[in-house]
């Protein structure tokens, strides 16, 4: 993987897990010469409040992404597919004019 100048640090995206059961989300980015200077610039910046349970770093030029502005097929709905939605299905049970059930 090439940087973007010869010899220039490579960019890292750095994500962070804060507490136990939560998702590691994106926090920021570091300039490093490789993955162990990635991790101790991201712990310096990242990690001043709490405890981390988990943190990552993965060079910014190995993710592969996908913008909102691509609105298929990454982040459009399935309205070709309605039995994904919960409108789609009627209740079990409804009461009727005078209060009986009726399925």
């Amino acid at each position: 993987m090439s940087t973007a100048r010869e010899g220039a640090p490579a960019s890292w995206e750095v994500f962070l897990r804060a507490r136990r059961g939560l998702a590691h989300q994106h926090v920021g980015s570091v300039r490093a010469a490789g993955p162990d200077a990635a991790l101790a610039a991201a712990r310096d910046l990242y990690t001043r409040r709490g405890e981390p349970l988990s943190l990552w770093v993965v060079r910014s030029d190995a993710l592969h992404t996908a913008s909102p502005d691509e609105r298929d097929p990454y982040f459009a709905g399935a309205r070709h597919k309605p039995y994904r939605y919960p409108e789609h299905y009627a209740p079990l049970t409804e009461k009727g004019p005078e209060g009986e059930h009726h399925e």
